[in-house]
């Protein structure tokens, strides 16, 4: 029996023995399939959680949430910068398969040209055939583009900036009719002048309804059109994609917020996200939702370093954004689900954002399409205690680049860089090893005491590699 299968047929038992009803009566009720929730930071450190570690940082709400659900210790984004992380948690592949990723360019730029492709199936249009209502609210830097938006990829609406919040403006998104125009700008100044760092458009569906945005109000506006989207689909089973915008940087929040963590703007940023968490929460525990909603936090990549206290920190880890040691590529992650997952649980399985997809998919009843290689496989017996993770495998991308491998607790380096430092891209022959369990933070590396982890890590490199094809990049830029 598949694992959706018997979850389904465990909370039919326990409904008619509930409502004292016969077994026999089982053929006439359906199971309601369950919701999702996805919260997703932006360059949110590994230690930058009050449960995973930091001070001062104050974050009662994901406290609450990995106590009443469980902690990922071991969880991986699947790149260590924005585009191509985003893409491969809604899709379930590697940026490699799909093109959302570059040897040029790290992430989409509003000059850039591509997106994610239409070929491409994300979480939202599987759900949607499943018969989910489906919302994106906040960052989504996989195509500004009409072709590429997320009303484009399942998605019903969409709320929120395209890109990230240190770009400019693409002067070519059509403006809605009341789009509320701030600093003085008019449309014909948005056409005419050369666009501002840091100006950014706020857009509904695929067009602009502010610009700029004001970002020290966005994340409270986000909150507010999650939880309108929540209550307004409570008769239909939904997907939420929440995105947050922060912490990356320039570092925005509202005046209420300011100046109340010990940590600076910084932390002002992290507690205000955190109240967002309580508000999705506090929702679907007052819609009656909270026991059939499976909620998921994380991170996109690890921490900006590079801006010393508006950046954050990776804890243990080595490194940040940008890189494929540990604290760019391991992510603080949370899943919440009353009644499914066991309160107070710790999971230190390897999983990952790839996993996301399938996992989903297991509990909304969709198969996957066989016509692609997926990355990831379903987390659904981990998060119930009915059995471990599937992955024992991660490689690590920079670009195109294949620079690290893992495979159960050992973890292969074949070229390092601290990103975003100018450092040279060094070359590591024979590569370095690292026994992750032992050394979380790979600082001793032991490759002159296992040649064999090597040569099976070598192994496993070509394996993957054997599944490639070659794809066109989506980053480039458009030519003019």
């Amino acid at each position: 029996m598949k694992q959706r299968e018997f979850i389904a047929l465990a909370g039919l038992t326990m409904s008619l023995l509930i409502l004292g009803g016969p077994l026999s009566a089982a053929p006439a009720l359906r199971p309601k399939k369950p919701n999702f929730v996805i919260i997703y930071a932006d360059d949110l450190g590994y230690g930058d959680l009050a449960c995973f570690g930091h001070p001062t940082i104050r974050t009662p709400h994901l406290d609450r949430m990995g106590a009443e659900g469980a902690k990922l210790t071991q969880f991986y984004s699947a790149a260590s910068v924005c585009t191509p992380s985003r893409a491969a948690l809604l899709t379930g592949r590697l940026p490699i398969r799909t093109g959302m990723c570059s040897s040029k360019r790290a992430v989409l730029f509003p000059d850039s040209a591509g997106g994610l492709p239409q070929r491409e199936i994300s979480i939202a249009r599987l759900l949607k055939q499943q018969g989910y209502a489906t919302a994106c609210v906040g960052k989504w830097h996989l195509g500004h583009l009409p072709p590429y938006l997320p009303t484009q990829h399942g998605f019903d609406t969409y709320y929120g900036i395209p890109y990230s919040n240190d770009m400019k403006t693409d002067p070519s998104i059509p403006l809605a009719e009341d789009c509320r125009l701030r600093e003085g700008m008019t449309a014909e100044r948005i056409k005419s002048e050369k666009p501002r760092a840091h100006w950014v458009p706020l857009m509904r569906d695929d067009k602009v309804i502010e610009y700029p945005c004001d970002q020290k109000t966005v994340t409270k506006r986000y909150a507010r059109e999650a939880v309108q989207f929540i209550r307004k689909a409570e008769n239909k089973p939904f997907f939420l994609y929440f995105a947050h915008t922060m912490p990356h940087i320039p570092l925005f929040v509202s005046d209420d917020k300011k100046d109340t963590s010990l940590r600076g703007l910084y932390g002002d940023v992290i507690e205000q996200i955190d109240w967002t968490v309580g508000q999705i929460l506090d929702t679907l525990r007052q819609q009656g939702l909270a026991e059939n909603t499976l909620v998921l936090f994380s991170s996109d990549n690890g921490p900006w370093l590079v801006f010393k206290t508006h950046g954050g920190s990776a804890g243990l880890l080595r490194d940040g954004k940008g890189s494929t040691w540990e604290g760019g590529m391991r992510e603080p992650t949370l899943a919440w689900w009353p009644g499914t997952i066991k309160a107070g649980s710790m999971f230190t399985d390897m999983a990952s954002t790839l996993d996301v997809l399938p996992t989903l998919a297991d509990l909304a009843g969709a198969d996957l399409p066989a016509d692609r290689i997926f990355d990831g496989t379903s987390l659904v017996p981990l998060l119930t205690q009915t059995g471990p993770s599937q992955r024992d495998t991660m490689v690590f991308y920079r670009g195109t680049q294949l620079r690290a491998i893992r495979k159960g607790p050992w973890k292969m380096h074949l070229y390092t860089k601290t990103e975003y430092v100018r450092d040279k891209l060094e070359k590591h022959d024979p590569p370095l090893l690292f026994h992750l369990e032992h050394d979380p933070g790979e600082q001793y590396n032991v490759s002159d005491k296992h040649p064999e982890i090597i040569r099976e890590l070598q192994r496993e490199i070509s394996k993957h590699q054997a599944t490639l094809e070659a794809v066109p990049s989506q980053l480039e830029k458009r030519q003019t």
